[in-house]
């Protein structure tokens, strides 16, 4: 069996779970799945040795809103990505290439120090066209349950010296256990507008996807602060930071930032700067 042919049957395990969960009601791990998929994909199309796929086979987005019984049109396709040679089900555009490169991985690409200057000279139009996660991938609060507590977190905003600077700043929030693995399905923020002196503001809701009593002693919240880089094309993670379990309580919380690349099992942390400047916060727990 071929290696393309092993990557196939991947997608295809993959999705095929994920409208299994979807025509379950289990909308959380399906949403996960889904986005497991979508990684994987994006990651196939960036990869230089993406030359076993066609342009046409490769993926493309969409401005319509699926429904499970049109996803599980895409189940033939996916299978089948070698030998399709029907119509689309979809009207669909052609992705334009931007790298979004996993925490550390531009660790591989390029010498970062923390007092970067300017990430390139000139106005972002005379760059070519990206696709910002505008949006977000934020997921709505669970159902309450009798007993059972939900936390949600504002992430009001980021103190960076070189604020301004940023261009289509976002953070990733993410749930992870002592090793590191993912307890949550990974969120990210729509992309900020809002510059202030050394303040990017975010003032979003992020609702963590599972009751504080389910979550694994020694779990932690990650907040990664990524930002597109022009000149080299790609979105980096610029520093990160988290909140343990001792330190979920009601009000406002300010924790430090740290270095990246993300350590997320926290044995080697290093301090982003030394001046004054956090990432803000502001818990609200919801219990029935």
């Amino acid at each position: 069996m071929s290696d393309v042919t092993k990557t196939i049957q991947k997608w295809h395990a993959s999705f095929k779970k994920g409208t299994d969960f979807d025509s379950w009601g289990q909308l959380v791990e399906a949403i996960d799945e889904y986005q497991i998929l979508a990684r994987q994909l994006q990651k196939e199309v960036q990869s230089s040795n993406s030359s076993e796929f066609t342009e046409d086979q490769k993926c493309t987005q969409s401005s319509e809103e699926f429904k499970l019984e049109d996803l599980k049109k895409l189940e033939p396709i996916i299978k089948n990505i070698l030998t399709y040679n029907k119509s689309f089900p979809f009207d669909v555009q052609p992705v334009p290439l931007r790298k979004i490169l996993a925490p550390g991985e531009e660790e591989n690409l390029e010498v970062e120090e923390e007092e970067e200057a300017a990430v390139g000279a000139g106005s972002p139009e005379s760059f070519p066209s990206r696709v910002p996660a505008l949006q977000g991938t934020l997921l709505p609060r669970l159902p309450s349950e009798p007993g059972m507590t939900l936390l949600t977190i504002k992430i009001e905003k980021i103190g960076l010296k070189d604020a301004g600077q940023c261009i289509d700043p976002y953070i990733t929030v993410s749930v992870k256990d002592l090793n590191g693995m993912d307890l949550n399905p990974v969120q990210d923020t729509p992309v900020a507008t809002r510059k202030e002196d050394t303040y990017i503001h975010f003032s979003v809701d992020v609702e963590i996807q599972k009751h504080l009593e389910e979550l694994s002693k020694g779990a932690a919240i990650f907040f990664e602060f990524k930002h597109y880089k022009p000149k080299k094309k790609f979105t980096s993670t610029k520093c990160f930071a988290f909140m343990e379990m001792d330190e979920i309580k009601p009000g406002p919380i300010v924790i430090e930032l740290y270095k990246k690349p993300t350590d997320f099992k926290r044995k080697k942390l290093h301090l982003l700067t030394k001046k004054p400047l956090y990432l803000h916060l502001h818990q609200t727990l919801h219990k029935d």
